[in-house]
């Protein structure tokens, strides 16, 4: 069986090495002639996409040189931004004849540089691909395109008294493309789960120009689940232009409480408390100090500024339902240690609650002149041990850290405050990131939740997954995208970067 092992696993390390010197060598032999090439890309883009929605001009480029992970700038070859689901066909079939790389940007609010232009590729904006294409109260679902707003989906739907569940913090401006490919979640995703748990159905373009659909109208469908393979894949597989989303029932009533801690670990033992009484909030959300007074500071929510930490927890259902919850919230809060506990008063003061998490980013945003803001996920029982170590880092590196997280399934987002124009600080920034990230994998977590894994914890992949598992992922990219042109260098190091990185695991049988 070991004998086995290795000849596959040198199988696909040869496939994939040959595909990656293939797609090297193409892009070496078309950019010899430098900016000349680009020239003629633009004009070729311009017979499939009109005019004014194909730039390549240094001012026209520079806006799309990052996504919220600004730490990361790459200008693109060119900037396209197709009106129909043809041209994005058009598009990809020119790319994949020419050898040419392929980024898919949405709103640009992604945090882990998923849509880091390619410096000798083509960035694919869907921001024009943004009709709500309908809205079927009767099967409870929507058709959108990928350029909608998260949020926009919910103001359409509640006519009819539904709503989209996955609620990300950036709802107010990111896309459902996005959400699809960094599988989003949101302050409610305790309860109704991830974009992966709220789709029906997505319809990709593959870098060949073939338009092919991903699940259907039903809850479940025969063979491989490639739905939930595309979802999460950052742009790696395909070009999402159409999602079937599902739609929910508002609920009748939601109802939050609010408690204070005085100690951070108290309110993260606080956290298990609550789900093993039994409690399956809508929202589970925990904030630090230096958050919560951001915050608050921003949006006047209200927020306790002397406590040291603070949870926000949500329950939603029936009248009769929510009244008997948020008594048993309150009782083992109490128990659990808050100092206080506030249960909203009315729906005003719900949404402000809710604005100061939500706007807890951008708060933290004016206290810094930078921050670099994390994603990794932990079974709940090591919050507290997860948070000391948190608190060590920040005193050793000297940088503080703002914890803000989705405590109810463990997802962190520690933000690390740094100052770009401090020689080394950002590089600090950095090093804390990635020891997060890595204790994340040493209580049993993973280095992302909802943030995608892109530039950004690209490294982390090598900690986490052994390099038959990393050559698994590749030969998933390759069955999809045998030249490597969509998204390349994102999501999945190489074995050589594992090698140079000196975390790669190996596994038994090699």
């Amino acid at each position: 069986m070991a004998h086995r092992n290795f000849s596959v696993v040198a199988y696909l390390d040869q496939r994939i090495k040959n595909w990656l010197w293939g797609y090297d060598f193409f892009i070496s032999y078309h950019w010899a002639s430098g900016g000349t090439y680009a020239v003629n890309l633009a004009a070729r883009l311009r017979e499939v996409v009109d005019g004014p929605h194909v730039l390549s001009s240094d001012d026209e480029l520079r806006p799309y040189e990052c996504d919220g992970l600004a730490a990361y700038r790459v200008v693109p070859l060119v900037v396209t931004l197709p009106g129909s689901v043809e041209e994005v066909q058009a598009i990809c079939r020119i790319c994949h004849e020419e050898g040419v790389a392929v980024v898919a940007r949405g709103a640009g609010t992604g945090l882990s540089g998923g849509a880091l232009p390619h410096e000798d590729g083509i960035l694919l904006s869907l921001a024009r691909l943004n009709r709500i294409l309908d809205i079927d109260p009767n099967n409870s679902c929507a058709r959108v395109q990928p350029g909608v707003r998260n949020l926009a989906i919910s103001e359409a739907a509640r006519p009819h008294g539904l709503y989209y569940a996955p609620d990300p913090s950036s709802q107010i401006a990111c896309t459902i493309g996005g959400n699809v490919a960094e599988n989003a979640g949101g302050v409610h995703c305790l309860k109704y789960g991830l974009t992966v748990n709220n789709l029906l159905a997505v319809e990709m373009v593959t870098i060949e120009g073939e338009l092919v659909t991903l699940g259907g109208g039903g809850l479940d469908g025969p063979g491989y689940d490639l739905l939930a393979l595309a979802t999460g894949s950052e742009g790696m597989l395909g070009v999402v232009v159409e999602v079937t989303v599902k739609l929910l029932p508002i609920p009748q009533r939601a109802q939050v409480a609010l408690a204070a801690f005085d100690e951070v670990e108290t309110a993260g033992r606080a956290v298990a408390d609550i789900i093993a009484a039994g409690i399956l909030p809508a929202g589970l959300e925990m904030m630090d100090n230096p958050s919560l007074r951001a915050a608050e500071d921003f949006v006047h929510a209200g927020y306790p500024i002397d406590a040291a930490a603070i949870l926000l927890c949500e329950v939603d259902g029936g009248n009769e339902e929510v009244s008997e919850d948020i008594a048993r919230v309150r009782e083992r809060l109490l128990q659990s240690g808050a100092s206080e506990v506030r249960t909203a008063a009315d729906d005003e003061q719900r949404a402000r609650f809710w604005a100061g998490r939500k706007s807890a980013f951008p708060a933290v945003g004016r206290i810094s002149p930078d921050y670099y803001c994390m994603d990794g996920t932990i079974p709940r029982k090591h919050l507290p041990r997860v948070l000391r170590e948190i608190a060590r880092m920040s005193d050793e590196s000297g940088l503080r850290v703002a914890n803000v997280f989705h405590a109810g399934d463990g997802n962190l987002h520690p933000l690390i405050l740094y100052d770009a124009n401090v020689p080394g600080e950002l590089e600090t920034a950095e090093k804390v990131g990635g020891q997060i990230l890595e204790l994340c994998v040493e209580v049993g977590g993973t280095i992302t939740g909802e943030h995608g894994v892109g530039m950004e914890k690209i490294d982390q992949m090598c900690v986490q997954f052994n390099s038959l598992e990393l050559q698994q992922f590749h030969a998933v990219k390759a069955a999809f995208d045998a030249h490597g042109l969509l998204n390349p260098g994102k999501a999945v190091p190489t074995l050589h970067r594992c090698a140079e990185f000196g975390a790669m695991h190996v596994h038994k049988g090699e």
